[in-house]
């Protein structure tokens, strides 16, 4: 579950409660939890909890995805996929991985982004959006000239920007969702210790000491 409480379809705003009946239809998603794509669609009844907050990230999925943009919805979504992949959000991964094939991207392009730096089926661009992509979310945003320098030689600074906003958003997403636990990001944490078998020494490296003189 959750690690916040969610917002039934009675109690949500006018705003949400019209995205509630979108993609809800006339269930209450609380007591009838799952989408379309089958997730739970706890993200949309937790982020209902801050109105404005809820309204300020729907309308950010609603800037993505403009006719406005420059930016083709391939590089886009490689940027938001990437994001997931990295941080380490399933939902944000998998969510996007079905974003991919919709903007247009191979089946192979989809399954390599984990491996994208020993993949041969990226463009030098589509390269370079993963590898500015791994700066932002890996490396807090320090990008080396050459990483920076293959983006400019094919993108415009508006292309630049759209895509360093759009992933960036999703770094953000997918670290929000593991926080909170929600969607296909709530699960435990995996790295915790292994109980050692009963009557065996705390001291775990004893057996690599230098042997004792008998």
């Amino acid at each position: 579950m959750p690690r916040l409480r969610q917002v039934s379809k009675a109690d949500a705003d006018p705003f949400a409660r019209q995205l509630y009946e979108t993609l809800f239809g006339d269930r209450d998603p609380v007591e009838q939890p799952g989408t379309a794509t089958g997730t739970p669609g706890n993200w949309w009844t937790v982020f209902a909890l801050v109105p404005d907050a809820f309204k300020h990230t729907t309308e950010g999925f609603r800037f993505y995805r403009s006719r406005n943009r420059k930016l083709d919805p391939k590089l886009r979504e490689l940027g938001q996929t990437r994001a997931g992949f990295a941080r380490g959000s399933q939902f944000v991964f998998s969510q996007h991985c079905k974003a991919c094939r919709d903007a247009g991207l191979t089946e192979a392009q989809v399954e390599a982004i984990p491996h994208w730096p020993i993949a041969d089926c990226f463009s030098p661009i589509e390269r370079a959006v993963l590898a500015y992509t791994d700066c932002l979310v890996l490396q807090g945003g320090r990008v080396p000239e050459a990483i920076f320098d293959a983006l400019k030689a094919e993108l415009s600074d508006e292309e630049i920007l759209e895509l360093t906003y759009t992933t960036a958003t999703y770094d953000m997403h997918a670290t929000m969702s593991r926080a909170l636990r929600l969607e296909y990001d709530d699960v435990d944490e995996r790295v915790v210790e292994v109980p050692a078998p009963q009557g065996a020494a705390e001291d775990v490296m004893n057996m690599v000491d230098e042997p004792k003189d008998r």
